[in-house]
């Protein structure tokens, strides 16, 4: 997707967002502003890990 065509998606997402949620995306917003593209890249990269071995992480968890 290009740049716009996010954007446009995320628009279409924040029409439809509940009033409660919207300052809590802004908050998240501005947070990642302010991060280097390291930081965010780490963060990127753990959420995938996390998410591609979540059944695993469970399983050790019980």
């Amino acid at each position: 997707m290009s740049r716009e065509e996010v954007k446009s998606a995320i628009n279409e997402l924040l029409e439809n967002t509940p009033e409660k949620v919207l300052n809590e995306v802004f908050e998240y917003l501005k947070a990642v502003e302010s991060k280097s593209e390291k930081s965010i890249s780490l963060s990127q990269n753990l959420r995938r890990i996390l998410t591609e071995d979540k059944k695993l992480l469970e399983r050790l968890a019980q």
